[in-house]
């Protein structure tokens, strides 16, 4: 009674009944010993650090040819332009079919073309990657471009010094590790930047030019005298002997074939693997790099930039562009052929092999030998 008082008069609660144990867990595995056990553990982490490598491999092979594949990329299809501007013209054209196009994007698209053409893979690469994997190839390839231009105004610094030594004779001699005594304070390299409208040897003009007045603006709307046969212009006539310097034909030798063969340029070359050199030398793209690339070697600036003063690296590019790939009609088309033609020769040699027909082969001794020795067997079946 006294101690359902102390409870308020309820009765007391019973504890909950604990749950069961739960049921021992029953192995179903076979001993083994543990030397097996870590012997294929050993094995499988082998097999997983093969895999590794191999994907570590395949990746590095991947990005060793992007880059090798980018070093075209400034030498043929465009100076400074990045890939992913190409890409978006030509992505904005395939929707956009009947649109207007200004002059830069017409620049733009015939950079996707030779790009297209100078790296065939490319276009339909790009369709099967996502856009990560599309940057990261843009990165690579553009890791190889600017490696190869950095090789390519190397090399031409110090070639592009003993060829103005030698075509030009100065009183004092380029050296090939320093550019700051060349450009317009070095009267040599001052003559071949000369724009082509303009005499050097006038001393209005070497002032003017040296001074940057308004009167004398070099600019890349003029072609400089580099670019000339024998380096002089013909005021009457400015198509004459421009694109045919000698020293172009040796910086294109110096970065498309050989350092060495840049000095073989007064005849029209030995004609090695003439077929082929001379598809890639009817390339218009190769030449512009080569100009661009001497101009730069000839000025007194250390680094590669777009602007030089006045001077428009970019806009110098798409002017020698236009005068291959936009003649203004069918008799300026034919002069472009003719200067192309020139340059093979020039570069590669005469090639004449479309005009060995079958009847010019059959009477060269090859085929005179084959039916000599036929008709001698003739005879000797005969005699017996």
């Amino acid at each position: 009674m006294a101690e359902n008082d102390r409870t308020g008069g309820l009765p007391t609660p019973t504890p909950p009944t604990p749950p069961p144990p739960p049921p021992p867990v029953i192995s179903l595995c076979v001993s083994t010993s543990p030397q097996a056990r870590a012997k294929r553990k050993i094995s499988a982490l082998e097999e997983e650090v093969q895999r590794l490598k191999q994907d570590k491999a395949i990746k590095q092979r991947k990005t060793t040819y992007y880059v090798s594949q980018g070093r075209a990329l400034r030498r043929m299809v465009v100076l400074y332009t990045p890939i992913e501007d190409l890409v978006a013209e030509n992505d904005q054209r395939c929707e956009d079919l009947d649109g207007d196009h200004t002059i830069e994007q017409n620049h733009l698209q015939r950079g996707y073309i030779e790009l297209a053409k100078t790296l065939p893979w490319f276009h339909e690469k790009l369709a099967s990657l996502d856009c990560e994997e599309s940057e990261d190839m843009f990165r690579k390839l553009k890791r190889g471009a600017d490696s190869a231009r950095g090789d390519d105004t190397g090399t031409l610094k110090e070639l592009v010094a003993s060829w103005v030594n030698i075509e030009c004779r100065p009183s004092s001699l380029l050296r090939a590790d320093d550019k700051h005594h060349r450009g317009f304070v070095n009267d040599a390299c001052g003559k071949l930047l000369c724009p082509a409208e303009w005499c050097w040897e006038d001393p209005a003009v070497r002032a003017g030019i040296r001074d940057r007045t308004a009167a004398f603006i070099v600019s890349e709307n003029s072609w400089p005298l580099f670019m000339y046969d024998n380096y002089e212009a013909d005021a009457e006539n400015l198509e004459r002997g421009l694109f045919k310097s000698k020293l172009l034909v040796m910086g294109f030798k110096a970065i498309f074939t050989s350092p060495s063969s840049a000095n073989e340029v007064d005849g029209d070359g030995d004609g090695i693997d003439i077929i082929e050199n001379n598809r890639r030398a009817r390339r218009r793209s190769d030449h512009t790099k080569v100009k661009t690339c001497i101009r730069f070697a000839l000025s007194n600036i250390t680094s590669w930039h777009t602007i030089d003063g006045d001077f428009d690296y970019q806009f110098f590019w798409n002017n020698i562009v236009d005068f291959f790939e936009d003649p203004p009609g069918p008799a300026a088309l034919a002069r472009v052929n003719k200067l192309l033609d020139w340059w093979t020769r020039k570069v590669f040699g005469r090639n004449h092999r479309q005009d060995l027909t079958p009847d010019v082969i059959n009477h060269m001794s090859v085929c005179s030998l084959a039916a000599q020795r036929l008709q001698m067997e003739d005879a000797a079946f005969d005699s017996d």
